[in-house]
């Protein structure tokens, strides 16, 4: 769905329904006009607009926001449900909905219009969510005793979420996604007002408990209280079972190695969460993967998926002892997870020089490009720049050289160590070259 949650714009302070009205037909007007600019032009005032007036918004993000509303506009306005309808207001209004995550005009206009009225349940549940992201503790109560429903309404937004769900950073609007020191004593001040645990929001393919969001969410592990936040959770009666619990079918142990967030995988398999074949082989379960590859091998399709998801799960965080069953059981070097990283790009990411050695002593392939453009040698590179210790990828790239990886003629400069040992490889160091090398976010969240 357009967009993600977490890449919805803020609505204004005191939004207008009439102020949308006439946005929308700004937008039909200006693709009527024919301008090859018109589009990109309205989509950079209107998100600019808003960013000046909900306060300091970071570059990157405001650009992104552009150019997701601009491609979205483009792709609705121009070609609409059938091609033969261009430039009607009601996909204009349509792009405007969407765009502040709402599944439809109708839908949204009823928001704002909620909004307006003071006191209504759509305009609590939202100074609710502020209060809960901005750790406004006395604010929440004080809203819950005025409502007590409130713990058990839902978001008008197309995710669908509860109060809980926005203790998790994750999900929901990018804006929302903020983990004030205090949340575990949020979670508890709701769970105890009587909110539903397990209640599923709509995101990541749906069926996502604050269980699930919280355990792979980033900002919740930043600020230290990733663990306190899930026993919190658990000890109001979070299941562990269900399998969409953080979305996109996986299970939340797997989930959590999927979106990095290595420690939250051990704490949930340390209570009792389930275990598949990918999460056995992240956490380093030489027994439980082995187990696992006893029943089944890779007889079937889904089998052989599940083999090389472990494998790059393996890779990634260098069990190498789980990769070398993995290998003999017909793990495939080349596999990735749809963004192109193979195995070994997943160890030198991950700084595993030792993993990378036992890869190319299996021969991989070596100039793969994943979905950022980068070969493994190139997004080392990029890991290297980016905070990486010396000391740990001069290694890997000295290994990846020596089995034939291709150095660039050109190079941003990474740290002294490899920018020497590069310049001896006749690697030239020019600070303006850019390549699409980029960090890689593994998973969804």
């Amino acid at each position: 769905m357009f967009p993600n949650p977490h890449d919805a714009i803020p609505l204004p302070p005191r939004p207008s329904l009439e102020r949308y009205r006439n946005l929308a037909k700004g937008l039909a007007a200006a693709c009527k006009s024919g301008a090859a600019d018109a589009i990109g032009d309205w989509a950079g005032q209107w998100v600019r607009e808003i960013a000046k007036l909900v306060g300091p918004t970071r570059q990157h993000e405001l650009d992104h926001w552009i150019d997701t509303v601009e491609a979205f506009a483009r792709r609705r306005m121009l070609g609409g449900p059938s091609a033969a309808r261009k430039c009607a207001l009601a996909d204009a209004q349509f792009v405007i909905a969407r765009s502040h995550g709402f599944a439809a005009w109708p839908r949204f206009a009823g928001h704002l219009e909620a909004l307006a009225t003071s006191g209504s349940p759509v305009s609590r549940f939202e100074a609710a969510a502020d209060a809960i992201v901005g750790g406004a503790a006395p604010v929440l109560r004080l809203l819950l005793r005025q409502e007590p429903e409130l713990v058990r309404a839902r978001s008008t937004r197309e995710h669908g979420a509860t109060l809980l769900h926005y203790v998790a950073a994750n999900g929901v609007e990018g804006y929302r996604q903020k983990t004030p020191r205090n949340i575990v004593a949020i979670a508890r001040i709701l769970l105890r007002a009587g909110a539903e645990v397990d209640a599923a929001a709509n995101v990541y393919g749906g069926g996502c408990t604050a269980l699930g969001l919280a355990a792979t969410s980033v900002h919740p592990e930043r600020a230290g209280v990733q663990e306190a936040l899930l026993q919190t959770l658990l000890d109001h009666g979070a299941r562990l079972e269900p399998p969409p619990a953080a979305g996109n079918r996986q299970s939340l142990v797997a989930a959590c190695v999927a979106n990095g967030r290595q420690r939250a995988a051990a704490f949930l398999a340390a209570r009792g969460a389930p275990l598949d074949l990918a999460a056995a082989a992240a956490l380093g379960r030489l027994d439980a993967v082995a187990a696992f590859l006893g029943e089944d091998g890779a007889k079937t399709d889904a089998a052989k998926e599940q083999l090389d998801d472990a494998f790059l799960f393996a890779c990634g965080n260098g069990h190498n002892a789980v990769i070398e069953l993995l290998l003999a059981h017909g793990a495939d070097l080349a596999a990735h997870r749809g963004g192109g990283q193979t195995a070994l790009h997943w160890a030198a990411i991950g700084g595993h020089p030792e993993t990378v050695e036992l890869l190319l002593r299996h021969r991989p392939p070596l100039e793969v490009r994943n979905a950022y453009g980068g070969t493994v040698l190139e997004q080392a590179l990029w890991s290297a720049a980016h905070g990486g210790d010396p000391d740990v990828y001069l290694p890997i790239l000295q290994a990846l050289a020596a089995a034939g990886a291709k150095l660039p003629e050109r190079h941003v400069p990474v740290n002294p160590r490899v920018d020497r040992w590069l310049a001896q490889q006749g690697s030239r160091a020019e600070p303006a070259w850019h390549w699409s090398g980029e960090e890689p976010r593994r998973g969804a969240h």
